[in-house]
């Protein structure tokens, strides 16, 4: 009892407690997001997602532990892509722009209200320390996930943005590379490479909706 004791105190709770912070921020950023594309998806006539139950904000409907256990440790990281059946769609890539595109404008919807929350309890006084951190958290770590999935790299939703614009043939030839641009995006990450980039935007964005909500 005693080694338990001085193993305990040994702990670094402020750590602890911000990784927890971040798990929970990471499950709501990536619930929202891919429950939106489902959503997109279901509006434009596909009933795939609906039909696989992902029409969900339950996060373990959504998420990949893997893809989770890197985002919340290395900033990059994947969600159990909702499916979508373009041949549901009446134009099916603009379909796959409209769909892909609902997921990171989720996100950024997402930064404002977590913001305009914010605000909204800190002129009434009611926020606490952790609180407050909680929604900072969800804040840039929404709008850092919906920065990052606009870029127009396979298999990120700013490839399907972009290809809705390229002839069929080069649309194909894209779509199919989505495998290795997944390789791709893993190795320009742990080189460390756009961090910088990602890291600045992020903040600017977050300073522009700052600025939005009146913080």
């Amino acid at each position: 009892m005693h080694y338990l004791t001085n193993l305990f105190r040994a702990l670094d709770l402020g750590s602890l407690q911000d990784l927890l912070l971040r798990l929970a921020a990471v499950l709501i950023c990536l619930t929202v997001h891919e429950t939106c594309h489902g959503l997109a998806a279901y509006a434009l006539g596909d009933p795939t997602a609906k039909r696989q139950h992902r029409l969900s904000l339950n996060p373990l409907r959504h998420i990949d532990w893997f893809g989770f256990a890197m985002l919340a440790v290395a900033g990059f990281g994947w969600a159990r892509p909702v499916p979508v059946n373009p041949n549901y769609f009446k134009r099916p890539k603009l379909g796959m722009a409209v769909t892909a595109l609902a997921g990171p404008l989720s996100n950024l919807l997402l930064a404002l209200l977590t913001l305009l929350v914010t605000k909204l309890l800190w002129t009434h006084g009611a926020v606490s320390e952790l609180l407050l951190q909680f929604l900072l958290r969800t804040t840039l770590m929404s709008i850092g996930l919906g920065i990052f999935n606009l870029l127009p790299i396979p298999p990120l939703d700013g490839s399907k943005v972009m290809a809705a614009l390229l002839p069929d043939r080069q649309y194909e030839m894209l779509m199919r590379y989505e495998r290795i641009g997944m390789l791709l995006l893993l190795a320009l990450v742990m080189m460390g490479a756009g961090g910088s980039f990602l890291s600045k935007a992020t903040y600017g964005v977050f300073r522009l909706f700052c600025n939005i909500v009146g913080l």
